[in-house]
Formats: C-alpha cells, structure tokens, sequence
C-alpha cells in the first residue's frame, strides 16, 4: 500500500489545480465555452485546451516581469511557446476573457494592449513594424474579433466592437464598430451597429472584390452602349 500516499498527494495536487483554474480564469473559461461549439464542459477546456494554457502561463510571467524578473519571466513564456505554440510575450497588457482558439502560430509582441472579451484565431499576429523602440505593437479594444492568419502590425488602434477578417493586413488605425478585409486592410462600415462577435468569416464582405464587380459592370454597360 505503499502507492497510496503518492496517489493521494497526486489527486490533491489535480484538483487543487482544478480550482485555481475555476477561481481565477472563470472568465476565460465562460469566453470559451460561449464561443467554441465544440467544448463540451469545462473540465475539458480546463485539460485540452491549450489557447487556456498559454494564457495561464502569460499571467504568471507577466507578474514576474513586473517584478523585474525579465529573464525569468521570458523563460516562462518561451517553455509556454514550445508545449502551445502560442507566443505571448510577457510585457502584454491583457484583459479578462480572451479567447484563442486552437492558437497554434499566435503571436501577441510585448507592447501590445488586449481589453476585454477579445478572440483571436490561430495563426494571428499581433507585431510591429521594424526596430522601433517604445509602443510599437498594436492596441485592441473590446469585443473584438481577429480572423485566422489576420496580421495587426505597427502602434495603431483597434477600436472596440471590430472584426477583422481573416488572412487580412492592418496597418492603419480602425475606428469602432468596423470590419476589416483584405490585403492591405480594407474598412467596411456596419452603419454604427455593434458588430455580432460569432460573425462568421464567410459573411464578412470583401471590398476588393466588390470593386471588381463594380467594374465588370461598367465594362459590360459601355459594351451594350457600344453594340447600339
């Protein structure tokens, strides 16, 4: 009976985890469960989800970098980068219920400001734009959402209530309640009405090929003006 003892402290450590977890990221963990279909309860978002993970490790080394502790701070999140593939640098500024789903290729530099209920897909990067010294990532408002692949770059302002769309590239400021699409990025106005944060990506607009269509129009009417 000797294993008894150590499969007592290992399950007191398991649940002990547990409740950190539930106590201290509850917001975190109704942000997923609101937002990802496919979680099934919390004890699995707690255990698999590793968008979660990544954000436990940000918080603890972004405490030991306000302490000063730099070097330490940066081990922290590099051992997070290596088990995630997220990378957050521990100078962020996040808010409360960032969501990051899936998260594999997430980068978030070490200027950059989240606030809350924020959701990022894999593969965003939140950079900067050359060797700037000072705020040279971006800052994201409220209640946005950032398409997979989607690249924010530079110290510009993401207002509260966007959407930015996938694969799209910002490097101009975004006003509030805006989408954003395209390559470079492209503003599409929603009239001042708070943006739905479960958009789906493929009911976002893409303005480029708007203007193609557009254009297609005018060539097919001076045709027929032609013909006559």
């Amino acid at each position: 009976m000797i294993w008894i003892k150590p499969l007592v402290v290992l399950l007191l450590i398991f649940f002990g985890f547990i409740l950190f977890i539930a106590l201290f990221f509850k917001d975190e963990l109704k942000a997923t469960r609101e937002k990802d279909p496919a979680a099934q309860g919390y004890l699995q978002i707690i255990l698999m989800y590793s968008g979660l993970h990544a954000l436990i490790a940000y918080r603890i080394s972004h405490k030991l970098w306000n302490m000063k502790m730099f070097f330490l701070a940066r081990w922290v999140s590099q051992i997070a980068r290596f088990f995630t593939g997220i990378e957050i640098h521990p100078g962020a500024v996040i808010g409360k219920g960032l969501f990051i789903d899936h998260g594999m290729g997430v980068v978030i530099g070490e200027t950059s400001v989240l606030g809350d209920n924020v959701t990022l897909y894999q593969g965003v990067t939140l950079g900067g734009t050359g060797k700037e010294t000072g705020k040279r990532h971006p800052t994201l408002g409220d209640n946005i959402v950032v398409g997979a692949g989607a690249k924010i770059l530079g110290s510009i302002d993401i207002g509260s209530n966007s959407y930015i769309g996938a694969n799209a590239v910002v490097i101009h400021p975004v006003p509030v309640n805006s989408t954003v699409v395209g390559v470079p990025g492209h503003i599409t106005k929603q009239d001042g009405k708070k943006l739905d944060i479960i958009l789906a990506h493929s009911r976002i607009g893409d303005p480029i090929m708007q203007d193609i269509d557009d254009l297609s129009a005018r060539i097919e009417a001076l045709e027929k003006k032609l013909n006559r």
